[in-house]
């Protein structure tokens, strides 16, 4: 699992805001977000989710896209079937949230489908563990004795 790079896309975050010259509070307005969480942000103190940050890039007019890959969330997502995700999020018919949305249910096909294949690998070596194991013993049986 990927980890958040929270420092350097505070930085980021702040870096693009200034570049547009939007004040904090113009930013956060835009956004949906009160001031002093997107200052933490920017600060490193807080870590958005994927939802926050796309509100964040909607207000900087850049694409969420660029935000997500600053937060370490799409690089997480590319483990394994990138090509599938690069092709979503490259896809200009579709909006952002569209986009997050289609990701988020391949993404949980994929984790559905690897939690089954554990479930059987783990029932295998359980199966096998027990073909190795101690030998077991016949059940005790009677002899029937009979009369002459």
């Amino acid at each position: 699992m990927a980890t958040l790079k929270v420092s350097s896309l505070g930085d980021y975050i702040r870096e693009q805001r200034e570049s547009a010259q939007v004040s904090l509070r113009q930013l956060a307005k835009s956004a949906g977000v009160s001031n002093p969480y997107l200052s933490q942000i920017e600060r490193g103190i807080k870590k958005p989710s994927a939802e926050i940050l796309q509100q964040i890039a909607r207000g900087l007019r850049i694409s969420a896209e660029t935000l997500y890959v600053h937060a370490g969330i799409l690089d997480e997502r590319h483990e394994g079937g990138g090509d599938v995700v690069a092709a979503v999020l490259a896809d200009p018919a579709i909006g952002d949230r569209h986009k997050r949305v289609l990701v988020d249910i391949y993404e949980s096909f994929r984790a559905e489908h690897a939690a089954k294949e554990a479930v059987a690998k783990k029932a295998t070596r359980s199966r096998t563990r027990k073909a190795t194991g101690p030998v077991a013993t016949k059940p005790h049986t009677t002899t029937r004795r009979t009369s002459s």
